[in-house]
């Protein structure tokens, strides 16, 4: 096969592994994740419920980062689908408009399974997503941003609080186009008692395929979801996994793999991607967290000059990145 062949076959696994078909199957009543216990806290109040397709796959089950030794006594990281944890963390920031907390939502899945067809680009263990939904100082949710734990795939959609001025200039009132994806031009929060986030995830590849703002008590009630109830639980757990009567970090401590999660090697994306973003470990799940403490910066664009300016976890300099303008 000559040179240019092998590029054209090379692009057209990239594009067919990041564009997926709007196809979903067919279910009577879809799996809803939502957060157990007190909702009193703005954690609690504005944590996002998770609705699952083709919920029989364990791979498509929410669950909990666990740690055991296999035979050779070797440290195994995986999770554990039977026990669905809800991770969270918050962070301020200002700008010259105001001040505001991001309430920041973790999940983590055992694994999107190799496919050839439809190919899945993102194949690999341990994967995650994370949902940040920006506060104001009264407490108003202003923009829902969603992002693979591997940085891939970001999405920022704003609600009905957000002031037109700080719209991206250029924002079209129109859908939003996501990889293959199509996401709301807006949330609309207002008028809800108890509004609750419905975050719809692709099966096998968890990618957010729909996101919808719905009553708390409708959704609950609802004969078309069974609903399953998930701890909110520190992300700070993370870095202490139990095992024999122990504790593990679920990342990788050392370089060169100091942030990524342990066990999370995506094979795809090393061979077709690493070149392009300059980056060997392109696609494996990270820490969310300060690059200058895990080493690791948590970018969403591939393009390696724009690696500082795209790091979500400096939300400030993101947000400039991308053309919001809080």
């Amino acid at each position: 096969m000559c040179r240019k062949s092998i590029w054209l076959v090379v692009i057209f696994l990239i594009i067919s592994g990041c564009a997926y078909s709007h196809k979903t199957i067919r279910e009577k009543v879809h799996t809803v994740y939502v957060v157990e216990g007190s909702r009193d806290s703005m954690v609690g109040r504005f944590a996002p419920a998770f609705l699952t397709y083709n919920h029989r796959e364990a791979y498509n089950r929410i669950g909990r980062p666990s740690a055991r030794f296999d035979k050779r006594k070797n440290e195994q990281i995986y999770v554990d689908h039977r026990k669905p944890v809800i991770y969270f963390m918050t962070r301020d920031f200002s700008t010259h408009k105001g001040c505001y907390t991001n309430l920041i939502y973790r999940i983590q899945f055992p694994r999107v399974p190799f496919s050839l067809i439809p190919y899945h680009l993102s194949a690999g263990k341990n994967v995650g997503l994370l949902v940040i939904v920006t506060m104001d100082e009264d407490q108003r949710p202003l923009l829902i941003t969603t992002v693979g734990t591997c940085g891939c795939y970001v999405a920022s959609v704003p609600t009905t609080y957000l002031s037109l001025d700080a719209f991206p200039k250029d924002w079209k009132n129109e859908l939003l186009f996501v990889y293959g994806e199509r996401l709301p031009a807006i949330l609309n929060y207002k008028n809800l008692k108890k509004p609750r986030l419905l975050v719809h995830l692709r099966s096998a590849v968890h990618r957010v395929m729909d996101l919808e703002v719905a009553e708390e008590e409708m959704l609950l009630a609802s004969a078309l979801y069974t609903t399953i109830s998930a701890p909110l639980t520190p992300a700070e757990a993370l870095e202490k996994i139990p095992i024999k009567g122990k504790t593990t970090s679920f990342y990788h401590n050392k370089w060169p793999l100091k942030g990524h999660v342990k066990g999370a090697i995506k094979p795809w994306e090393t061979l077709l991607l690493s070149i392009v973003s300059l980056d060997f470990f392109v696609g494996m799940d990270k820490v969310y967290g300060d690059s200058s403490v895990t080493g690791n910066p948590f970018y969403t664009s591939l393009k390696p000059w724009n690696r500082k300016a795209s790091d979500l976890w400096e939300f400030q300099r993101f947000l400039k990145f991308r053309g919001w303008r809080l």
